[in-house]
């Protein structure tokens, strides 16, 4: 089993920002595409973006609108999800996943965190 532990969710104000760590073990982290995703309430899981398992790619939802910025440093297991110039609806829990390939979906993704809170509001 692949275990992940996100954190960094906090409350913001309005164009402030955050990075949200992810945290991997139980697998060879680097073999994995890491994704992101987020699910405001009352709204289905949506996709943030993802990143190879080497770092040399990277795909975002056109959301995002270059704001955040997927990285990850694999000597540490960890997944990074940088978000800058935050937005009210970016309000959200999100969640850090693992998969075997460049999925847009959720069910594209084998393992997941449980989540952690960002609220933006002034």
């Amino acid at each position: 089993q692949m275990q992940l532990v996100e954190s960094g969710g906090r409350l913001v104000e309005p164009g402030g920002s955050l990075r949200l760590s992810c945290a991997a073990s139980g697998r060879i982290f680097s073999n994995y595409y890491m994704g992101w995703f987020r699910q405001a309430p009352g709204k289905e899981r949506e996709f943030v973006g993802y990143i190879s398992g080497s770092g040399f790619s990277e795909s975002y939802a056109g959301f995002v609108k270059s704001r955040f910025i997927i990285s990850r440093d694999n000597a540490m297991n960890t997944a990074y999800l940088q978000m800058n110039n935050l937005k009210l609806e970016d309000t959200a829990i999100y969640y850090c996943a693992a998969g075997q390939a460049a999925g847009i979906e959720p069910a594209e993704y084998e393992y997941w965190g449980q989540g952690t809170q960002v609220t933006v509001s002034s």
